[in-house]
């Protein structure tokens, strides 16, 4: 299966495809994403699409600098969870190994190398992605994001030594002096920051030594292995695609980098089919979203795909046994002791 990033990977993508005059969702479309997507940052989308979009909007824009302006977007928050264990690490070697050793929990694309020698500390990115494309402006925004997280442990003035990217230099290069300063060099060896090491050991100015505790244990209960099943892929994409009304098994493999019938070898090896996650995510999402009164049976029924109220309806007598008004009014109705 190929990578995945959070949707929080093109956090600011839509505000700044704005600002620049384009429309976002066309350009999303044509790589088999959808603007609904990045309402919620925690989902994960195809790896390969959320590279090409960048690389389409930078074409769209006429701005070679488009992944550095996204990146002008990023906070701290992007990084999910792994944020809140992170800025309670003591030291800045400490939080950035914390950050390299999990990235699969917020980026299966980034691969994040950090070495020392002679005094110096080198930060090398690279994105693997399994197949040949063009990644200038993915390659940019994830260096500007190391640059910006590494300032947020540091200081704001902070400047590393340089700052190297593997690709041509572009015509304008005022917004790569404004993000790095007058180091930043093109057609260099690898893509990364060069600093001292010395200022790994830099104490942590976010971190409070009280909470670093509490942080670990709260990690601990939401670190995920790194081989993630194809399951637990495709499900989550399901859940990306539900709202869109285009979740079908072509959209899912599309999204992922693979054919169907790769998706379906996958999944068999695991004795799941592509119709037994679609429907036990949607019985799952179903019992969240009709327990809650706020939300209209009509607008359940779009997040779950379904292109009429009474085609929600009929599916969910037919998997819960009585109507989604029913069941909702069942369940807010006090129970007494000894009830089920």
């Amino acid at each position: 299966m190929r990578p995945l990033v959070r949707t929080a990977a093109l956090s600011g993508y839509v505000e700044l495809c704005r600002s620049l005059g384009i429309d976002p969702q066309p350009l999303m479309k044509r790589v088999g994403l959808d603007t609904a997507a990045l309402a919620v940052q925690d989902r994960w989308i195809s790896g390969s699409a959320a590279v090409q979009v960048l690389e389409l909007s930078a074409a769209a824009t006429g701005h070679e600098d488009f992944g550095l302006l996204m990146a002008e977007f990023r906070r701290f928050s992007n990084l999910g969870p792994i944020s809140l264990v992170v800025r309670e690490e003591p030291d800045v070697r400490s939080a950035l190994g914390l950050l390299i050793r999990h990235q699969h929990m917020y980026n299966e694309v980034l691969d994040t190398r950090l070495s020392e020698g002679d005094g110096l500390a080198t930060l090398k990115v690279d994105l693997r992605l399994g197949e040949a494309m063009h990644t200038r402006q993915a390659t940019e925004l994830a260096v500007a994001a190391y640059h910006r997280i590494l300032r947020d442990f540091l200081h704001t003035r902070w400047q590393p030594l340089s700052v190297w990217f593997r690709h041509p230099a572009p015509a304008v290069v005022s917004t790569h002096r404004r993000a790095f300063g007058p180091i930043v060099e093109f057609d260099r060896e690898f893509d990364g920051i060069v600093f001292y090491a010395g200022d790994l050991d830099a104490p942590n100015a976010m971190a409070d030594p009280l909470l670093r505790a509490y942080a670990h244990q709260y990690f601990e209960a939401i670190t995920v292995p790194r081989d993630t099943t194809a399951a637990d892929r495709v499900r989550e994409l399901i859940e990306v695609l539900l709202p869109t009304g285009r979740c079908s098994i072509e959209q899912v493999a599309r999204s992922l980098g693979v054919d169907r019938r790769t998706v379906h070898r996958h999944l068999a090896a695991s004795g799941e089919t592509f119709s037994s996650l679609l429907g036990a995510t949607r019985r799952h999402l179903a019992e969240q979203f009709v327990a809650n009164p706020r939300r209209s049976l009509t607008e359940i029924s779009d997040l779950l795909g379904f292109s009429s109220l009474s085609g929600f309806s009929r599916w969910f007598h037919e998997q819960f046994g009585c109507s989604p008004r029913a069941w909702r009014s069942a369940r807010s109705r006090p129970r007494l002791p000894g009830q089920d």
